[in-house]
């Protein structure tokens, strides 16, 4: 076994402890990056076959280094992605060890630093960073018991149709991945049932410009604090083949059988929230409301982009909203699985240290731990809209070396100014 020191243990090999490593390893900060599996594993194994970026190419990257093969404005395929990942941690030189399990991380004994016991050993560290990101343990509602002879597995666990047995599937969840999941399974022959709760439905591509584009011109990105009740909002939006703009209509129309929000289980009945009709609203007046931004932006600037009066222009509401099924015997309409697509939790458990809340959940500030030396980063609202994603945890990741060195310089000072180099800005 195993025993080493330094100054930064950086816990995760994804996106977050890549770039993490980049701006340490610029700050000429020594650290070690442990990852359990692959780089970007996550990516590779914990996704369907078909899953693609949700942002195109020239935006889901980090700035040092373009996704080479990937057309800028193509969604890259998640095996790309993976690849892109450990091509940029060979660039950088990342001290990263990977098949390397982190079992617990608690304040050393003697109060200084942190002592992580590992599957390869102890490491010894001045500080942490849990860059492990935020999709860390599948959540599944206990709705339906494992004895009503369902086949039901986490959208994290579904990879392609031939997996599920034969039978008509329902899909819990309606962002990103239930409807991409549906959609595949519709074309792959299956009956299929979406159960669609509250959502955001941003347009794919609107005058000309992708989502990501819009969301940056405006502002969006950068929000500092979600809007009341929007902590954890579904967003309808993908990547998948070529991209396009989510309608729920469009789903209705190729056979997909819209429900309401999963609400209970008894006797074989799965019953439903009499909610689907405002739910989709709710999606339109998202929708709608991005494109009048848009527009004002667009009347404000005097780009030459061309109006989209059309896109406005939304169908009447499907008839599953209008003539809700509200109770579902899955044996008589043929339902022999249920993919959940209902998100994720996180697990901090072996991160044995005093700042956390009731529920397990991270109490920090922009990724500054109530724990002197731990840091958290990848965490949706870290410091913005944006931090969860690619190059928003890039971003966040400089800002946290800065002022993880900034400290490193008080650390230093021993009552000789000398000592102590001029601390960096950090960035905000």
């Amino acid at each position: 076994m195993s025993h080493d020191e330094t100054e930064v243990l950086v816990v995760g090999g994804g996106q977050s402890g890549i770039a993490m490593s980049e701006h340490l390893g610029r700050l000429g900060i020594d650290h070690l990056v442990l990852e359990r599996d692959r780089v970007a594993e996550a990516w590779r194994t914990g996704r369907w076959d078909s899953l693609c970026a949700n942002g195109p190419a020239w935006h889901d990257r980090f700035p040092g280094l373009e996704l080479e093969g990937v057309d800028p404005d193509a969604f890259a395929p998640k095996e790309r992605v993976a690849r892109y990942f450990a091509e940029y941690a060979e660039m950088i030189g990342a001290p990263l060890r990977t098949g390397v399990q982190v079992h617990e991380v608690r304040r050393a004994e003697d109060g200084h630093g942190f002592l992580a016991r590992t599957s390869e050993g102890t490491v010894r560290s001045r500080y942490v960073v849990a860059a492990t990101g935020p999709f860390q343990k599948a959540a599944v509602p206990p709705i339906i018991p494992e004895t009503a002879g369902i086949t039901q597995l986490h959208s994290s666990a579904y990879r392609s149709p031939e997996q599920l047995p034969e039978g008509g599937v329902l899909v819990v969840g309606a962002g990103s991945s239930g409807v991409q999941i549906a959609d595949e399974l519709r074309r792959a022959g299956r009956d299929v049932h979406l159960s669609v709760g509250e959502h955001d439905r941003p347009p794919r591509r609107y005058r000309g410009r992708d989502n990501v584009w819009w969301l940056g011109v405006l502002g969006l990105w950068d929000m500092a604090t979600p809007g009341p009740g929007k902590e954890h909002t579904t967003i309808a939006v993908t990547g998948a083949r070529g991209g396009y703009t989510i309608d729920f209509r469009d789903l209705a129309a190729s056979g997909v059988r819209l429900v309401g929000r999963t609400d209970s289980f008894a006797d074989g009945v799965l019953r439903f929230r009499e909610d689907l009709a405002g739910n989709l609203a709710g999606g339109d007046a998202n929708f709608l409301s991005v494109l009048e931004a848009a527009d004002r932006y667009v009347e404000r600037t005097g780009l030459d982009l061309p109006p989209e009066p059309e896109a406005h222009r939304l169908g009447p509401l499907p008839q599953d909203a209008l003539d809700p099924v509200l109770e579902l015997d899955l044996r008589a309409a043929g339902i022999t699985s249920v993919v959940w697509a209902t998100g994720f939790g996180i697990d901090y458990s072996w991160l044995r240290v005093d700042t956390f809340d009731d529920r397990g959940r991270p109490l920090h500030e922009r990724g500054v731990s109530r724990e002197p030396g731990v840091y958290f980063l990848g965490l949706p609202w870290l410091s913005r809209r944006g931090s969860s994603f690619i190059w928003g945890t890039w971003h966040d990741a400089r800002n946290l070396a800065d002022l993880l060195d900034i400290q490193r310089g008080y650390a230093r000072y021993d009552g000789d100014a000398r000592v102590v180099a001029t601390p960096a800005v950090a960035r905000v």
